[in-house]
């Protein structure tokens, strides 16, 4: 098969002949595998150089087998002895990188919803579907899988079709694995998504829709020509932010980056500047040339709305401005990534961060750790909150610490509309843990005779950090989530501080519903009483509401052998000896200040759901060696 693009291809596709999709589905449907199939059947990728999960560039997704980061690139494919150009996107499947399947759609005119033939439709197959329907794009529906023992594509065929409105002949079947179906996957999506609508002769137009730093040639920014021609070397302009630069190398994803003379309308591709100030470059943002500026800007993307929030510290503060350029680039690579500067009196600085969710928050903290060779504690993750005080002012709270002192007035929290698609012997236990939760059933519906997807209304912090788990131990990992925000509701929410030796740490401060306010309080007083290590005095581990004491753990005191230098003599002289220990320990424990060591704070908020469980080795000896010591 003739490659598409070579080396400084003279001019661009013509815009008949080009054709935009993504690949959307729900997690571990075989989206990758089937992009595999199709960069080999199109030959852009030789026999030999071939790899499974070609497209997945970074090795934390080859490690956890799930694509983290939208691809997008080019192949060839010829019908009817025409050949075609199709700029394929091959998107994340889980709920927190949903932001990144928004954008990919934006840059497309087709969607290939894809579905697994051994388990059907499921939650985030909805939730991508909707959105695809909502950009008006053309929808072809294709079951994967087909090669599987265990696959049933008649009954999924039917499912799909129930949905769509269509005929279960109509639903394409394919195998990503052995590439069955995969040329007539190709023929369709020529003979059924509409070339790219723009006006060709218009003064150019380039929406951003991603964009990477790379350390040798700057920010490498990703584009979607919507009008126009950018040739390559013609300055260009930056209508946002205003900023004008001279292009370095203009070109497309082959897979590889291949230079081009130009890029036309319908076209993706990329443009390099050789800037490597990460202040220079928005996702969303529209690109025209400066020669024939553009009028009027495209609408760009809705800023994403973080769903948890967690505070990021590095645990040697000389790290604090390594941490800041960190974060920079990586914002660039992750739009939806939202930070801003924090001060812990007992971490030191460090950043306030908001995450699309929990998966989101763990694969942020993990790169900062592996790309950028940083140690960092985390806080416990919240979501947002909005506090009315007795005066009547009111605040948006997305650190405990920024919870006011006083009387509060009421307290409403973010709620979330959730889908919830399970087999039907597994109705009840759904129910209950969602009850559990404060949840509230809003819709059932039957999806056939076997699934039902129910629809939820639950709190938002209820959710994000071990409901998930549950639900899969509860259904045998039959079920499946998906979830949106949903407005909010006033909710009996306290702030819990943990108090040592009656000083407040605010690292260790939580904002919890009153009814779980005193188990939070148990765990982490058990669990400081163990890590901080024990004093010549007994020290107080105390969790509170306001004033008022909930929990309390004591650390005992280390004995010093005064006696060790009595080698008999009258009782009286080692009773007078031990008093005058008693009355210095009495004293030294209203002097004296507990110093809680920087490991004790990142065992302390490690929990399963957090992303500090990745810790390096260091300091997980570190930890270690505290808890022994505690325990001494």
């Amino acid at each position: 098969m003739a490659q598409i693009v070579g080396k400084n291809r003279p001019g661009h596709t013509p815009q008949r002949l080009i054709r935009n999709f993504s690949i959307i589905a729900h997690i571990d449907h075989g989206k990758s595998t089937v992009a595999d199939r199709i960069l080999q059947l199109s030959g852009v990728v030789p026999k030999r150089e071939m790899r499974a999960q070609f497209l997945d560039r970074m090795p934390l997704e080859r490690e956890r087998g799930i694509t983290i980061k939208s691809q997008a690139v080019r192949v060839p494919w010829t019908v009817d002895g025409t050949e075609y150009t199709l700029g394929m996107i091959d998107t994340p499947g889980h709920v927190d990188f949903t932001y990144e399947v928004s954008r990919s759609l934006a840059a497309c005119e087709g969607a290939v919803l894809l579905v697994d033939a051994t388990q059907g439709i499921e939650a985030q197959t909805l939730s991508n579907l909707y959105m695809a329907i909502d950009d008006d794009l053309t929808i072809i529906p294709v079951l994967n899988k087909i090669d599987l023992p265990s696959a049933e594509p008649d009954k999924y065929a039917e499912e799909i079709a129930n949905l769509l409105g269509c005929e279960p002949s109509d639903v394409l079947r394919v195998s990503g694995k052995t590439g069955e179906g995969i040329p007539q996957l190709l023929d369709t999506i020529v003979r059924t998504i509409p070339a790219p609508s723009g006006d060709p002769k218009a003064p150019a137009r380039a929406l951003i829709f991603d964009s990477v730093y790379d350390s040798y040639r700057g920010i490498v920014t990703y584009i979607r020509m919507v009008d126009g021609e950018i040739r390559s070397r013609e300055r260009v302009r930056q209508m946002g932010l205003g900023s004008a630069h001279d292009p370095i190398e203009l070109g497309v994803v082959s897979p590889d980056m291949t230079p081009t003379d130009s890029l036309g309308a319908g076209e993706v591709g990329y443009i390099i500047t050789g800037v490597k100030d990460v202040s220079q470059s928005k996702v969303g943002d529209t690109i025209t040339t400066e020669k024939n500026p553009a009028k009027e800007p495209l609408p760009g993307y809705r800023e994403p709305e973080p769903m948890v929030y967690a505070g990021i510290f590095p645990v040697d503060t000389v790290d604090y401005p390594d941490l800041r350029d960190a974060l920079d680039k990586l914002k660039l690579n992750d739009a939806s990534l939202v930070y801003q500067p924090e001060t812990s009196v007992a971490l030191g600085f460090g950043f306030r961060c908001g995450f699309l969710g929990m998966l989101h928050m763990q694969i942020i903290v993990e790169r900062l750790q592996r790309e950028f060779g940083l140690s960092l504690i985390t806080t416990a993750p919240n979501v947002h909150y909005t506090v009315v005080a007795e005066d009547g002012t009111t605040h948006r709270v997305t650190n405990p610490s920024e919870f006011p002192d006083g009387k509060i007035r009421e307290v409403t929290e973010p709620m979330a509309s959730c889908d919830i698609v399970t087999p039907k012997e597994f109705i009840g236990e759904v129910m209950q843990l969602c009850e559990e939760h404060r949840g509230t059933l809003k819709n059932m519906e039957y999806l056939s005779t076997e699934r039902v997807d129910m629809n939820y209304r639950l709190p938002l912090g209820e959710i994000v950090f071990d409901f998930f788990d549950q639900l899969k131990s509860r259904t045998k990992g039959y079920a499946t989530l998906n979830y949106q925000e949903d407005g909010e509701q006033k909710a009996d929410l306290v702030k819990v501080d943990i108090l040592i030796q009656g000083e407040r740490i605010d690292a260790f401060s939580a904002i919890v519903h009153r009814d779980k306010a005193y188990s939070y309080g148990v765990m982490m007083t058990k669990k400081l009483a163990k890590l901080i290590p024990r004093q010549l005095f007994e020290i107080p581990v105390q969790a509170a509401i306001g004033s008022r004491i909930i929990a309390r753990e004591t650390i005992r005191s280390m004995r010093k052998d005064v006696l060790a230098k009595c080698y008999g003599g009258d009782i009286t002289r080692k009773r007078k000896l031990l008093e005058k220990q008693k009355a210095g320990k009495k004293r030294m424990k209203m002097l004296g200040k507990v110093e809680v060591p920087q490991e004790a704070f990142v065992a302390a908020l490690s929990t399963d759901t957090s992303a500090s469980g990745s810790l390096d080795q260091d300091t997980k000896q570190k930890i270690r060696a505290a808890q022994r010591r505690a325990g001494a």
